[in-house]
């Protein structure tokens, strides 16, 4: 009888889990629902439109870091913002003897804390119209708005769109971007 009653409170404490998490405000990502309750890199791998940057961070050797605690804001290029890069770049990118540079551009990409749509529009405003972002990798990047778009713009003049903002994750937040955005 007590194993029953294990076995029927197993049960019943799967279908509560599974019942809260089919609850959770999702953002659709590449085909896929984004579960605020995973983190950045449970959440990527299931998006069809950036297993480019999956397979970048894999080779770079930071899913443990973005599998961390954060917060992290992470702008992420789709497969499409890779494709515009000049032909052979990103396989030449992944290759071990360029895991430096690979890393550096990857980092280039990921603020500390988690900087949400708003609070990102609210640093624009306050810096009449630019907000300056020091990226983990320590360079800059300069958010600014065209419309309601939040523009970013890379330390060469790149300028990237985010084209869906507010990705929530466990450990910050992803803005997806249209362009890969480079350090000088």
């Amino acid at each position: 009888m007590k194993t029953l009653a294990v076995i029927l409170a197993s049960a019943l404490i799967s279908i509560s889990s599974f019942a809260q998490s089919g609850k959770e405000k999702t953002v659709m990502v590449g085909g896929a629902p984004m579960y605020p309750s995973k983190n950045i890199v449970e959440n990527a791998v299931n998006s069809k439109d950036h297993t480019t940057l999956v397979a970048a961070v894999k080779a770079a050797g930071l899913v443990e870091t973005l599998q961390g605690a954060g917060p992290f804001t992470v702008f992420a290029p789709t497969n499409k913002a890779f494709d515009k890069l000049p032909a052979g770049t990103v396989e030449t990118l992944v290759k071990p003897e360029n895991k430096a540079k690979l890393t550096t551009i990857l980092t280039y990409h990921v603020v500390a804390g988690k900087w949400n749509a708003s609070d990102l529009a609210t640093k624009i405003k306050e810096g009449n119209g630019t907000a300056t972002l020091t990226t983990v990798q320590g360079g800059k990047l300069k958010a600014s708005m065209k419309g309601k778009n939040i523009i970013l713009t890379d330390e060469k003049g790149g300028m990237a769109k985010v084209t869906i903002s507010d990705v929530n994750q466990s450990n910050g937040v992803i803005h997806v971007i249209d362009t890969v955005l480079m350090p000088k």
